[in-house]
Protein backbone atom coordinates (compact mmCIF):
# COMPACT_ATOMS: atom_id res chain seq x y z
CA UNK A 1 0.00 0.00 0.00
CA UNK A 2 1.23 3.55 -0.70
CA UNK A 3 -0.38 6.82 -0.53
CA UNK A 4 1.24 9.53 -3.07
CA UNK A 5 0.66 13.72 -2.91
CA UNK A 6 2.21 15.01 -5.95
CA UNK A 7 2.97 19.14 -6.00
CA UNK A 8 -0.17 19.75 -4.32
CA UNK A 9 -0.87 23.42 -3.12
CA UNK A 10 -3.96 25.06 -1.88
CA UNK A 11 -5.63 28.45 -1.05
CA UNK A 12 -7.06 29.85 1.95
CA UNK A 13 -9.74 32.86 0.62
CA UNK A 14 -7.48 34.50 -2.52
CA UNK A 15 -4.28 33.61 -0.65
CA UNK A 16 -2.29 31.04 -1.44
CA UNK A 17 -1.38 28.68 1.56
CA UNK A 18 1.04 26.00 0.41
CA UNK A 19 2.54 24.90 -2.90
CA UNK A 20 4.50 22.02 -4.28
CA UNK A 21 4.02 19.97 -1.63
CA UNK A 22 4.80 15.92 -2.62
CA UNK A 23 5.31 13.06 -0.22
CA UNK A 24 4.94 9.87 -0.50
CA UNK A 25 3.88 7.14 2.91
CA UNK A 26 4.33 3.33 2.30
CA UNK A 27 2.87 0.71 4.95
CA UNK A 28 3.79 0.97 8.31
CA UNK A 29 5.14 4.24 8.00
CA UNK A 30 4.40 7.70 9.76
CA UNK A 31 4.50 11.51 8.88
CA UNK A 32 4.71 14.34 11.16
CA UNK A 33 3.05 17.30 9.80
CA UNK A 34 4.50 20.34 11.61
CA UNK A 35 5.19 24.05 11.44
CA UNK A 36 3.19 27.24 13.27
CA UNK A 37 -0.39 28.01 13.71
CA UNK A 38 -1.48 28.70 10.28
CA UNK A 39 1.44 27.27 8.18
CA UNK A 40 -1.13 24.80 6.53
CA UNK A 41 -0.98 21.68 8.34
CA UNK A 42 -4.98 21.50 8.80
CA UNK A 43 -5.36 22.06 4.92
CA UNK A 44 -3.00 19.74 3.38
CA UNK A 45 -4.88 17.19 6.01
CA UNK A 46 -8.18 17.87 4.77
CA UNK A 47 -6.99 18.25 1.08
CA UNK A 48 -5.40 14.20 1.94
CA UNK A 49 -8.64 13.43 3.09
CA UNK A 50 -10.92 14.40 0.23
CA UNK A 51 -12.71 16.65 2.28
CA UNK A 52 -10.57 19.66 0.22
CA UNK A 53 -10.17 20.65 -3.54
CA UNK A 54 -6.35 21.46 -3.96
CA UNK A 55 -5.32 24.31 -6.11
CA UNK A 56 -3.05 22.22 -7.72
CA UNK A 57 -1.88 18.19 -7.70
CA UNK A 58 -3.24 15.24 -6.84
CA UNK A 59 -3.28 12.25 -3.85
CA UNK A 60 -2.86 8.62 -5.34
CA UNK A 61 -3.60 5.48 -3.33
CA UNK A 62 -2.26 2.24 -4.83
CA UNK A 63 -2.84 -1.10 -3.39
CA UNK A 64 -2.71 -4.44 -4.66
CA UNK A 65 -5.97 -5.65 -2.59
CA UNK A 66 -8.27 -2.37 -4.13
CA UNK A 67 -9.73 -2.36 -7.08
CA UNK A 68 -8.26 -0.01 -9.46
CA UNK A 69 -8.72 3.60 -9.31
CA UNK A 70 -10.01 3.77 -5.66
CA UNK A 71 -9.91 7.20 -4.98
CA UNK A 72 -7.22 7.83 -1.95
CA UNK A 73 -10.02 9.48 0.41
CA UNK A 74 -11.33 6.17 0.27
CA UNK A 75 -8.25 4.74 1.78
CA UNK A 76 -8.21 7.48 4.44
CA UNK A 77 -9.99 7.89 7.97
CA UNK A 78 -9.65 11.56 9.58
CA UNK A 79 -9.81 13.03 12.73
CA UNK A 80 -9.96 17.24 13.24
CA UNK A 81 -10.05 19.44 15.52
CA UNK A 82 -14.10 18.19 16.29
CA UNK A 83 -14.78 14.86 17.42
CA UNK A 84 -17.81 14.23 14.71
CA UNK A 85 -19.92 13.24 17.19
CA UNK A 86 -23.70 14.17 18.49
CA UNK A 87 -23.58 14.80 21.99
CA UNK A 88 -27.60 13.84 22.25
CA UNK A 89 -27.03 10.18 20.99
CA UNK A 90 -24.93 7.77 23.21
CA UNK A 91 -21.85 7.05 22.71
CA UNK A 92 -22.99 3.31 21.41
CA UNK A 93 -25.35 5.17 19.07
CA UNK A 94 -22.36 7.34 17.66
CA UNK A 95 -20.22 4.79 17.21
CA UNK A 96 -22.14 2.16 15.34
CA UNK A 97 -23.20 4.99 13.30
CA UNK A 98 -19.69 5.48 12.12
CA UNK A 99 -19.47 2.00 11.78
CA UNK A 100 -22.04 1.19 9.44
CA UNK A 101 -21.87 4.79 7.33
CA UNK A 102 -17.94 3.71 6.24
CA UNK A 103 -18.53 0.36 3.83
CA UNK A 104 -16.14 -2.41 4.70
CA UNK A 105 -12.35 -1.44 3.33
CA UNK A 106 -10.74 -4.33 1.64
CA UNK A 107 -12.97 -6.77 3.33
CA UNK A 108 -12.14 -5.41 7.04
CA UNK A 109 -14.72 -4.59 9.02
CA UNK A 110 -12.41 -2.99 12.26
CA UNK A 111 -13.31 -3.72 15.85
CA UNK A 112 -16.66 -3.80 17.35
CA UNK A 113 -18.19 -0.40 19.20
CA UNK A 114 -17.29 -2.44 22.51
CA UNK A 115 -13.93 -3.48 21.41
CA UNK A 116 -13.22 0.16 20.24
CA UNK A 117 -13.79 1.45 23.43
CA UNK A 118 -12.25 -0.92 25.39
CA UNK A 119 -9.26 -0.15 23.21
CA UNK A 120 -9.61 3.46 24.58
CA UNK A 121 -9.92 2.92 27.71
CA UNK A 122 -13.88 3.67 27.94
CA UNK A 123 -15.62 0.58 27.49
CA UNK A 124 -17.94 1.54 30.50
CA UNK A 125 -19.73 4.48 29.32
CA UNK A 126 -21.02 3.81 25.94
CA UNK A 127 -24.52 3.84 27.19
CA UNK A 128 -23.47 7.60 28.05
CA UNK A 129 -24.75 10.54 25.89
CA UNK A 130 -21.79 11.94 24.28
CA UNK A 131 -22.70 15.08 25.51
CA UNK A 132 -21.73 13.96 29.33
CA UNK A 133 -18.33 13.21 29.00
CA UNK A 134 -15.56 14.78 29.64
CA UNK A 135 -13.49 16.73 26.87
CA UNK A 136 -10.78 13.78 27.69
CA UNK A 137 -13.52 11.06 27.48
CA UNK A 138 -15.01 12.61 24.07
CA UNK A 139 -11.63 12.55 22.51
CA UNK A 140 -10.75 9.20 23.38
CA UNK A 141 -14.52 7.91 21.73
CA UNK A 142 -13.65 10.34 18.53
CA UNK A 143 -10.22 8.00 18.18
CA UNK A 144 -12.45 4.97 18.31
CA UNK A 145 -14.30 5.81 15.70
CA UNK A 146 -11.19 4.94 13.81
CA UNK A 147 -11.42 1.65 14.93
CA UNK A 148 -14.88 0.84 14.46
CA UNK A 149 -14.90 1.86 10.93
CA UNK A 150 -10.81 0.38 9.45
CA UNK A 151 -9.32 2.52 6.58
CA UNK A 152 -5.47 1.97 6.42
CA UNK A 153 -4.70 6.17 6.78
CA UNK A 154 -5.22 7.61 9.15
CA UNK A 155 -5.27 11.24 9.31
CA UNK A 156 -4.90 13.24 13.10
CA UNK A 157 -5.20 16.78 13.31
CA UNK A 158 -3.59 17.94 16.83
CA UNK A 159 -4.79 14.22 18.24
CA UNK A 160 -3.75 14.21 21.51
CA UNK A 161 -5.66 17.44 22.55
CA UNK A 162 -7.47 17.59 25.75
CA UNK A 163 -5.77 14.71 26.56
CA UNK A 164 -3.67 13.81 30.02
CA UNK A 165 0.01 11.81 30.02
CA UNK A 166 -2.04 8.94 30.44
CA UNK A 167 -4.19 8.87 27.48
CA UNK A 168 -1.56 10.12 25.14
CA UNK A 169 0.12 7.10 26.38
CA UNK A 170 -2.60 5.19 25.00
CA UNK A 171 -2.88 7.19 21.76
CA UNK A 172 1.14 6.34 20.86
CA UNK A 173 0.44 2.69 21.65
CA UNK A 174 -2.84 2.48 19.66
CA UNK A 175 -1.15 4.72 16.95
CA UNK A 176 2.15 2.21 17.13
CA UNK A 177 -0.32 -0.61 16.76
CA UNK A 178 -1.56 0.70 13.58
CA UNK A 179 1.31 0.73 12.15
CA UNK A 180 2.73 -2.40 13.12
CA UNK A 181 -0.48 -4.12 11.44
CA UNK A 182 0.53 -2.65 7.96
CA UNK A 183 -1.34 0.78 8.13
CA UNK A 184 -0.11 4.64 7.85
CA UNK A 185 -0.62 7.87 9.91
CA UNK A 186 -0.36 11.51 8.77
CA UNK A 187 -0.33 13.46 12.46
CA UNK A 188 -0.70 17.47 12.51
CA UNK A 189 0.84 17.91 15.64
CA UNK A 190 2.67 20.31 17.56
CA UNK A 191 3.67 17.51 20.04
CA UNK A 192 6.21 14.14 19.01
CA UNK A 193 3.64 11.51 19.99
CA UNK A 194 6.59 9.31 21.04
CA UNK A 195 7.15 7.83 16.98
CA UNK A 196 10.26 7.52 17.20
CA UNK A 197 10.78 6.37 13.71
CA UNK A 198 8.06 8.89 11.92
CA UNK A 199 9.33 11.21 9.15
CA UNK A 200 8.40 14.79 9.24
CA UNK A 201 7.26 17.44 7.02
CA UNK A 202 7.48 20.95 7.77
CA UNK A 203 4.99 23.65 6.49
CA UNK A 204 6.00 26.96 6.56
CA UNK A 205 2.80 28.54 5.03
CA UNK A 206 2.20 31.40 2.83
CA UNK A 207 5.48 31.69 1.38
CA UNK A 208 5.35 28.84 -1.40
CA UNK A 209 8.13 27.07 0.57
CA UNK A 210 8.15 23.75 2.34
CA UNK A 211 11.36 21.92 4.51
CA UNK A 212 10.94 18.25 4.42
CA UNK A 213 13.05 16.50 6.79
CA UNK A 214 13.29 12.94 6.05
Amino acid sequence: MRLTAENLSARRGEDLLFEGISFEIASGEGMLVTGRNGSGKSTLLRVVAGLLRPEHGRVLWQSDRSGAGTPAAEACQYLGHRNAMKPELSVRENLTFWKNFFAPFEARRGLSVDEAAEAVGLVGIVHLPFGYLSAGQQRRMAFAKLMVSYRPVWLLDEPTAALDTSAEALFTRLIEAHLGDGGMVMAATHQPLGLETARELKMSGFTGVTEEVW
